[in-house]
């Protein structure tokens, strides 16, 4: 995902570096090269050699090395660099680049880096809080550095509060969020549906579905790093919802139908990947329903139908959204989905057949047919996040400079 980006770890004097071999170890796996900048002070809790094994570079220190192959260090090292991450960032060091001092090898290649900058600040919670720190936090924020939230939770005195360095996989999504693909959707408001509604029966039941998320939750992420804003309506799910998205938690259709005609009129794309319940039980009883000798029978009435509402309200001008739909079938699967694409009125269906392996509900793959009014395309089975991202370079296509921009960097 990182193939061919450079990579600079600034590593200061807090507690949190031991976290941070983690971080190189995982940004080489996903093919980065990864260089790391020691102050001093990080030297006390981490050492360089841990840095150059994992990542295969000189891990540096003092600004006068004589012993490295460029002449000007910290200038070198500045033009290759795609990305600065700062972790942890320590009030110190914050405090010396807000205010321009560069004494050291860290900060001077900090300060002649052009590209983005990420700065983790941990520290003590009370220092963390203090004006003047947040002063310094302020101002680097208004010289274009994204600050990456501390944590709060025990720390190194034993103390619970704000200051604590997230996690390895949060600082690593960060890098991601930056440099993993092409930002053909920036600009662009998307809006996805996921998971499984439930309908309740009792206060002990429900209707629902197989569903876990994992497909919707795949669109939310690629887009998210394609650059769009995206917004994620989830019934229930099985996995985590992505980070950098805004999450919006239902139980039921009629909620998720609320939910989603709210929002749709800002939407520039809108993807309904949630399973949604066609029907649910006409009366919810007010306590739980004891069991009994024979038969029982639930009468069922329809829900509102999200995608034909959607597609209306298009055909009327009241959206400007492109539709894409889901359809799960079991026999018949272009012929069905050709036809719910145009009686509601769509601009795509992926559909997918529960009976082919590797496809449908529970699974990291799918197998996809992309459906619009003048094209099949037939994918091969997949890892739901790449055929997230084939649905979107189609989608693309209607947007022709996203697409352009997509297709040089995929």
């Amino acid at each position: 995902m990182l193939q061919g980006k450079t990579v600079l770890l600034g590593v200061t004097g807090g507690i949190a570096a031991y976290k941070m071999p983690n971080v190189a170890r995982m940004l080489k796996k996903l093919h980065c090269n990864v260089h790391v900048l020691m102050t001093e002070n990080a030297t006390n809790f981490i050492t360089a050699t841990t840095f150059e094994t994992l990542t295969g570079n000189k891990c540096l220190i003092d600004t006068f090395d004589r012993n490295f192959e460029f002449s000007v260090e910290h200038v070198a090292l500045a033009k290759q660099a795609d990305l600065v991450l700062l972790a942890p960032a320590t009030a110190n060091v914050l405090g010396k680049i807000a205010n321009g001092i560069a004494d050291d090898m860290l900060t001077t290649t900090v300060m002649a880096c052009t590209c983005k900058v990420l700065a983790a600040p941990a520290m003590n919670h009370n220092m963390y809080r203090n004006p003047i720190v947040q002063g310094n936090l302020k101002k680097l924020e208004q010289f274009g550095y994204v600050l990456i939230p501390p944590e709060t939770g025990m720390l190194a005195n034993g103390d619970i509060g704000e200051g604590k360095l997230p996690s390895e996989e949060t600082l690593v999504e960060y890098v991601l969020k930056e440099l993993a693909f092409q930002k053909d959707l920036a600009g662009k408001q998307v809006l996805v549906t996921a998971g499984a509604t439930q309908e309740a029966i009792d206060p002990v039941r429900f209707i629902t579905n197989h569903s876990t998320g994992k497909m919707g939750y795949a669109l939310a992420k690629a887009a998210m790093y394609r650059g769009a804003t995206v917004t994620l309506i989830t019934g229930a799910a099985a996995v985590e919802p992505p980070m950098f998205v805004e999450t919006v938690k239902v139980v039921a259709a009629e909620e998720m139908y609320q939910e989603t005609l709210r929002r749709a009129p800002r939407a520039d794309i809108i993807l309904k990947a949630a399973a949604v319940a066609d029907y649910r039980p006409a009366r919810v009883a007010e306590d739980k329903i004891k069991k009994a000798e024979g038969t029982a029978n639930i009468p069922l009435e329809r829900t509102r139908d999200i995608l034909a509402e959607l597609g209306r309200l298009k055909t009327e001008g009241k959206i400007h959204s492109y539709l894409c739909g889901f359809s799960m079938e079991t026999q018949n699967l272009e012929e069905n989905s050709r036809a719910k694409l145009m009686k509601k009125h769509l601009d795509m269906v992926a559909a997918n057949n529960l009976k082919v392996e590797g496809a449908g509900f529970g699974t990291d793959t799918n197998v996809l047919t992309l459906i619009t009014k003048d094209s099949t395309k037939r994918l091969e089975r997949m890892g739901k996040d790449e055929a997230a991202h084939q649905i979107l370079d189609e989608i693309g296509k209607h947007f022709p400079a996203s697409h352009n921009a997509a297709a040089n960097e995929r």
